[in-house]
């Protein structure tokens, strides 16, 4: 049986994934469901990118968990890469949901669209990236309902975790990874991630939803999530 560890984007924390949980839990696995520093109950903790990474590990070791298919969707994608990197044997596969990768020496923001000026823009005087409104979740496959528990449950980004760049001890390719791209979000990967589909180890998925599948489509989430830890 696999121990899932399962680490949401930016805003969320591990309540994120309740629907997902059941599913992975039914199925005999063990599934931890992380909330990073600076987020939902640990909101407040300061936090940069390298702090997430030390949560997940740290989150691995202290449970000295085995078998680990460690998933991370949007932003935690890129600490969630650092992380698989760092465990060792205790790693099975490593699943990004729609979500970023890890670049070494390059930040979330370095990656942003629309370019770092832009994001920072964003930022708040306090330092954090605020949570999105309901207009920015438009086309994301999302019900009414989905939408309010997604923006009720969300809390601000520490912004210190976006801009801090990533530290990558082996080449990423390496990994046993799956890709999970969320059509409605855009229909391909972005250029780092095509690069990295080339290599052996990695494959890709995709779901007919958009950017947040454990909102959007938890039963089948859930299902893609299992047949990576077969």
């Amino acid at each position: 049986m696999a121990n899932f560890v399962l680490v949401a984007g930016a805003w969320l924390g591990s309540w994120a994934w309740d629907e997902v949980v059941p599913p992975l839990r039914s199925a005999g696995h063990g599934t931890h469901p992380l909330t990073l520093s600076g987020l939902a109950d640990k909101r407040g903790v300061p936090a940069g990118q390298q702090t997430h990474v030390q949560d997940i590990v740290g989150e691995i070791e202290c449970r000295d968990l085995r078998d680990v298919v460690l998933v991370g969707h949007s932003y935690a994608g890129i600490p969630v890469g650092q992380a698989a990197e760092r465990i060792g044997d205790r790693l099975t596969r490593v699943v990004f949901v729609d979500s970023e990768v890890p670049v070494d020496g390059e930040s979330f923001a370095s990656g942003w669209w629309q370019g770092q000026a832009a994001f920072a823009a964003m930022i708040a005087d306090d330092g954090s990236w605020p949570p999105l409104g309901a207009a920015d979740l438009d086309g994301q496959g999302l019900t009414d309902e989905q939408v309010a528990r997604l923006i009720d449950g969300s809390t601000p980004h520490p912004g210190a975790t976006l801009t801090e760049p990533a530290v990558s001890t082996r080449p990423l390719g390496e990994l046993p990874a799956t890709y999970i791209k969320c059509l409605l979000d855009g229909p391909e990967p972005n250029n780092t991630v095509a690069k990295l589909l080339a290599s052996e180890h990695w494959r890709l998925i995709t779901m007919d939803t958009g950017h947040w599948p454990m909102f959007s489509q938890p039963t089948e989430l859930a299902r893609l999530l299992l047949s990576e830890a077969a």
